[in-house]
């Protein structure tokens, strides 16, 4: 068995992890906000292909979107006049919450698992107000990458509510020609003109196959309740690449694109603010952890290149 190798290097001004399992496939983890940058795998010839949206540049393009595959939290997407009240605290924040723009520290690695940690002292006050603490991590395995959240709430007496989840974008040709493959069941989406959600849904039954939303409406979001999808598992093909995301245990998606050549697909653990606002913990989708409680969730993404 090959031994994984982890290494850390710098780029354009960043610190990066460079994680390789030895068996053809590695990420490449930002420090500034824990954000893969980077999903990459061996083909035929032993040359690694990228499997993100400019996988591995670190600098920022001209024009569109700058990311490759956002950590989000402690809530998604926007707040209304980017802020929010929460048990009598201002909640401020841009897009997508503080761990984007949050510098983690080096991981620590168990194996092939590389964690970054968040420990609650360390949250700006305006930011989040409670004690919740966060381990993210990242692991290579012959199932490929998985990503996993683990939340502890230290207050003692109070619950903590929270939304997370990550903002990956999937490299294509065209958004409007590259395969996507949905699973059978009861799909619901959440409309959200203007990125708030105005309350009203739209469910139906849907037997599998290609992707059943109108490609022509992105880079307008996709807010889709994964409830009633008994395997929530997902396919992008495009130029010879097929990404597998097993979204299994995960409550929502976000699909979005900007009409560059990439595909957003994201596995969402809470949803937009409400438009009129609610209170932070009346948000639609937000979690709940009790006091002291560990809170745990994960996806996996499996890349693989097709003859």
């Amino acid at each position: 068995m090959t031994a994984v190798n982890h290494t850390t290097l710098e780029k354009d001004g960043a610190t990066l992890d460079l994680l390789d399992d030895g068996q053809g496939q590695r990420i490449l983890i930002n420090r500034l906000g824990a954000e893969m940058i980077g999903l990459q795998v061996k083909d035929a010839a032993s040359q690694w292909q990228g499997f993100l949206y400019r996988d591995g540049d670190v600098a920022p393009p001209a024009s569109g979107w700058a990311n490759h595959a956002t950590v989000m939290g402690y809530f998604l997407h926007r707040l209304v006049g980017e802020q929010s009240h929460y048990r009598g605290s201002l909640i401020r924040g841009g897009n997508h919450g503080f761990l984007r723009h949050f510098k983690f520290a080096a991981p620590r690695r168990t194996g092939e698992i590389l964690i970054y940690s968040l420990p609650p002292e360390q949250i700006p006050p305006e930011a989040y107000p409670l004690r919740v603490g966060l381990d993210l991590s990242y692991s290579l395995s012959g199932e490929g990458l998985r990503v996993g959240f683990r939340f502890q709430n230290f207050e003692p007496e109070r619950e903590a509510h929270l939304s997370f989840g990550v903002h990956p974008g999937f490299a294509v040709r065209s958004v409007m020609d590259c395969r996507v493959t949905f699973p059978p069941g009861h799909y619901v989406r959440h409309f959200a003109p203007d990125n708030f959600l105005d309350g009203r849904t739209e469910g139906f039954d849907f037997a599998g196959g290609a992707m059943p939303f109108s490609r022509a409406e992105l880079p307008g979001s996709f807010l889709i309740s994964l409830a009633g999808v008994p395997s929530p598992k997902f396919q992008i093909e495009d130029a010879g690449r097929r990404m597998e995301l097993d979204f299994t245990g995960v409550p929502y998606m976000t699909l979005w694109s900007d009409g560059g050549p990439f595909l957003c697909m994201e596995p969402c653990w809470g949803l937009p603010d409400s438009k009129p606002q609610k209170p932070f913990q009346e948000k639609v989708g937000i979690q709940v952890l009790a006091p002291g409680a560990i809170f745990e969730a994960s996806f996996g993404i499996h890349a693989s290149i097709t003859p």
